[in-house]
């Protein structure tokens, strides 16, 4: 009974299950890519799919050489990440004040709608080369397309948390004499908090995709550049080790938005919690 209970999937082992679950997809990838493990499954000939969709233990091989052997993805990394940190923040602030400001002034918030509906509409990726024309092939067109990704996420949202105050406790509020400051600090932006963090976890991976599809249409440095040079050459592996970077990369930011989450939500009871009251 103490061996099912340790295999049973619960709070306690759910690591180890996550990590289960990613050793069986990469193992499964390493089966099916292998050239002479299994016959030819969906290909004429086993060696399709590892020039389709790489071998795991060779994309594993490329991030080895590329932070231990060679340590060459270093400036490359460094590009990137601050593209997407500088799209990301960027992006975030001005989401929040202008989401802030439109939610709190519904005259201006009716001007702005078919507009805001317009520019949210647009596919913002094909503003790509605009971007490059307009701030050249450097930090900053990068940086410019994942604003444009990252703010309409975080803008809505705010928006939306704003709309969503109870009507009652800003009645109470304002019996009690509250101004306008002090609702921005007590009441709106706590309702607003939790939509913002919903919408940040999301808009890491989009500042990623500005920073990425920014460096595939122009530039010299950056893992897209990297990934861009070695399709170019049709080295699948290279292409999903930079792939698994970007991701390995994306995760972690997201992971420091659930800490700053956690620090700043600890007024709000969680599932586990609000079930035990």
């Amino acid at each position: 009974m103490g061996f099912l209970n340790f295999i049973r999937p619960r709070t306690g082992n759910l690591r180890a299950w996550q990590l289960a679950v990613l050793a069986a997809v990469f193992g499964l990838w390493h089966v099916l890519a292998t050239p002479g493990l299994m016959r030819p499954l969906l290909f004429e000939n086993d060696r399709q799919a590892a020039f389709f969709f790489g071998e795991p233990v060779k994309i594993f091989g490329r991030v080895w050489s590329w932070f231990i052997v060679n340590a060459d993805i270093y400036p490359h990394l460094w590009v990137t990440l601050l593209e997407t940190a500088l799209a990301f923040a960027l992006g975030t602030a001005l989401g929040l004040g202008i989401g802030l400001w439109l939610a709190l002034s519904p005259l201006a918030a009716a001007i702005a709608d078919p507009y805001i509906k317009a520019l949210n509409s647009m596919p913002r990726v094909i503003l790509a080369p605009i971007f490059s024309v307009w701030f050249g092939l450097g930090l900053a067109s990068k940086v410019a397309l994942g604003v444009t990704l990252v703010f309409f996420i975080v803008f809505f949202n705010v928006y939306q948390g704003v709309k969503e105050v109870s009507p009652v406790v800003l009645a109470n509020a304002r019996m009690l004499g509250a101004s306008q400051r002090q609702l921005l600090r007590h009441v709106y932006l706590p309702s607003a908090t939790a939509w913002v963090f919903s919408s940040l976890h999301t808009s890491v991976g989009l500042a990623f995709v500005g920073a990425v599809v920014g460096e595939y249409l122009g530039s010299s440095r950056g893992v897209g550049y990297l990934i861009l040079q070695a399709e170019g050459a049709f080295d699948i592996n290279t292409v999903m080790a930079g792939i698994l970077v970007l991701t390995a990369f994306a995760l972690l930011l997201d992971a420091s938005v659930s800490r700053v989450e956690r620090h700043l939500m600890k007024w709000q009871p969680r599932a586990g919690e609000t079930e035990k009251l």
